[in-house]
């Protein structure tokens, strides 16, 4: 069906979610690493509008949007499907992946802040979890789904896997604190199922990413404009 190859950083929780998939599904890929702060040529050769990974290549084709991609995958190799049968439940799937998406520039206030306004993107970031604990886990099985990982904890994987760090990193609590049980059940059986615990970037490794990368950002906050 054609070569597969995904342009994205391991440092990327967009190119993690997309790994994820492919490996769930048995699809043999090659990832390309991309410098984001010297973008290659292929890079915006394949995506010249947002100039971004993750991008998959497959057939000399170029899909781009993680989510997007999460799609692409689903149908093109549908032996485990990413989203449910039921219509029902496939809309249930959605409206939590787009819960999340909706709610991702709130829970990256948290890293850049400082001072009162930490405190305040720390409440904000909490107020989607306890969302997510109280109307999203409620199913009863390991998963979102269930007892099979499917779209919605791909995208939700990156609080299981980058949560941690980001907790280490600003020193505080977020999912490990006592009100997310479900939350903190999820993210252990989210980690340690086999194909994604192979696939998760070394955390000592993130510790360090995460902890340059805010100290840039800080920097370019103070800078005069």
């Amino acid at each position: 069906m054609g070569e597969v190859k995904l342009h994205g950083s391991w440092a990327s929780p967009f190119s993690n979610r997309v790994v994820w998939a492919l490996e769930l599904n048995g699809i043999p890929y090659e990832f390309v690493q991309e410098d984001l702060t010297k973008k290659s040529p292929l890079l915006l050769h394949y995506n010249p509008v947002y100039k971004m990974i993750p991008v998959l290549v497959h057939g000399g084709k170029a899909i781009c949007e993680s989510s997007i991609i999460l799609e692409y995958i689903d149908e093109i190799w549908p032996q485990k499907p990413l989203l449910p049968i039921d219509p029902l439940d496939r809309a249930a799937a959605r409206f939590w992946i787009k819960f999340i998406e909706d709610k991702e520039a709130t829970m990256r206030r948290i890293f850049v802040a400082r001072g009162e306004d930490k405190e305040e993107a720390r409440r904000a970031s909490l107020e989607v979890l306890r969302t997510v604990e109280e109307r999203g886990l409620g199913g009863g099985g390991k998963f979102f789904g269930g007892d099979a990982i499917n779209m919605v904890d791909l995208t939700y994987g990156w609080i299981a896997v980058w949560m941690k760090v980001l907790e280490e990193v600003l020193d505080m609590k977020l999912i490990e604190g006592p009100e997310f049980p479900r939350l903190q059940a999820w993210a252990e059986s989210f980690r340690t199922a086999a194909v994604i615990r192979d696939h998760i970037p070394d955390h000592q490794k993130m510790v360090i990413h995460l902890r340059r990368r805010r100290e840039e950002l800080l920097l370019l906050q103070s800078a005069p404009s």
